[in-house]
């Protein structure tokens, strides 16, 4: 398991031991009350790259990839990055959860269909 530092709201959803991580941010809120859970932001750390379909088993050999979904038809390609090891890549995870906290991540353009009072809440969300 990897010591991850990450800002506030952000959590590990699962962290695989040298393998596959997951972040989720604010499970707190996307809990089906207030926002549906398949709509949480999450973070993918990952030898499979984001192109490819989830069901793929993650590779054993290659680059590691960060990606950042809202939902799961909708990632946000802005934010992946593809890098040579697994602890560049969870320092590539830290850096994009703290941006996404801090508001810096530019999540509208993702959305082929705008859903503006659901990103105005992930906005006040995300400061």
């Amino acid at each position: 398991m990897t010591e991850w530092s990450l800002p506030d709201g952000w959590t590990v959803w699962s962290d695989e031991d040298g393998g596959r991580a997951v972040l989720v941010f604010r499970p707190d809120v996307f809990d089906g009350a207030d926002f549906p859970a398949p709509c949480m932001p999450t973070i993918y750390v990952s030898r499979r790259s984001p192109e490819k379909r989830l069901r793929q088993r993650d590779r054993t050999t290659g680059p590691w990839h960060v990606s950042l979904s809202l939902e799961p038809e909708v990632r946000v390609d802005a934010a992946d990055e593809t890098v040579d090891t697994r602890r560049e890549a969870v320092a590539a995870a830290t850096r994009l959860a703290e941006r996404f906290a801090n508001g810096e991540v530019t999540y509208r353009d993702a959305y082929q269909v705008p859903r503006e009072d659901y990103l105005d809440e992930l906005d006040r969300l995300t400061n």
